[in-house]
């Protein structure tokens, strides 16, 4: 059996009502590359909110993704990689990825903006790992 890996998480920027922002964020996402021609971080991972303040995206923009992967943790420092590209096109005050495994359990990543959000192209990128040990995802 193949060793399936489950990533997730969110990127939240404090956008408010500053479109630019969110236009550039949307931008960031679409050039990434198509799935079907990229492993790793894809735009099809992503959602892509509203340009335009609403109810399910008031003050504060949050992107989810999420993704199901051949036992991506043997390929994890090249995902980190392309992850961090993408964010630092971005503006963004925090994201959090989770990478689920069969044999590892839980790892969350964490990014915190340093000045309360981060603009894009400022190289301002500082990650935290915390390793949650659950139970895999396959059941006993």
């Amino acid at each position: 059996m193949e060793q399936e890996s489950i990533v997730y998480g969110c990127i939240k920027d404090v956008a408010g009502f500053d479109i630019s922002r969110r236009q550039a964020n949307r931008a960031a996402i679409l050039s990434l590359p198509r799935a079907d021609t990229w492993p790793f971080v894809c735009q099809e991972m992503f959602s892509l909110p509203s340009l335009l303040p609403n109810k399910g995206n008031y003050q504060t923009e949050v992107i989810h993704f999420g993704a199901s992967y051949n036992a991506v943790e043997y390929e994890w420092a090249q995902w980190i990689k392309q992850f961090e590209a993408l964010l630092s096109k971005m503006y963004w005050h925090s994201a959090v990825v989770n990478l689920e495994t069969e044999l590892a359990g839980l790892h969350s990543f964490y990014w915190e903006s340093t000045n309360n959000h981060h603009i894009p192209d400022s190289g301002d990128l500082r990650v935290r790992c915390e390793w949650v040990r659950e139970r895999g995802l396959v059941a006993s």
